[in-house]
């Protein structure tokens, strides 16, 4: 009789444990939200269509607002998307979503994102939200390599 006790409390314990879990609150988003004020202009960005022949050429526009912070230091929070394959990453990409939210699905589009050079060593990859401050550089012919918006000298802040 204690033994069956002791173990239908256990179950009973097991099953509050995941319910909690499994639960959750549906209004608590998936991830943190990373916008602010360099994201936002960032997200302004857009592309002006030329043609050479009958192959569209995609330009990188940059509105005012996003252009009042070329060349200006900006903080940036968001999560690491590596461009390679490893632990640690000096180059990579950072984003307002999470690497392992599809960022091609949805109906939003692909999520604002700018690729980071950093000035130190390279960091550890993690899934967490990370907070970088450097300074925002535009590519003008991102065919030629790199990302439209770079964020060059940047440095990890805790």
């Amino acid at each position: 009789m204690k033994k069956t006790l002791v173990f239908l409390s256990l179950l009973f314990s097991f099953c509050l444990t995941v319910n909690a879990q499994i639960g959750r609150d549906p209004n608590t988003p998936d991830h943190t939200p990373m916008m602010n004020k360099s994201w936002e202009a960032i997200d302004k960005m857009a592309y002006k269509v030329s043609y050479n022949g009958s192959k569209k050429i995609y330009t990188p526009f940059y509105p005012t607002e996003l252009k009042a912070l070329e060349n200006k230091t900006v903080e940036m929070p968001g999560y690491m998307v590596p461009l390679t394959s490893g632990r640690t990453h000096k180059n990579f990409m950072i984003s307002v979503l999470p690497v392992a939210q599809c960022m091609f699905c949805g109906s939003n589009g692909i999520p604002p994102m700018v690729e980071v050079f950093l000035k130190g060593d390279a960091i550890k990859f993690t899934e967490e939200p990370i907070k970088l401050k450097g300074r925002m550089v535009f590519n003008k012919d991102p065919l030629k390599g790199n990302s439209e918006i770079m964020i060059v000298d940047a440095v990890l802040i805790k």
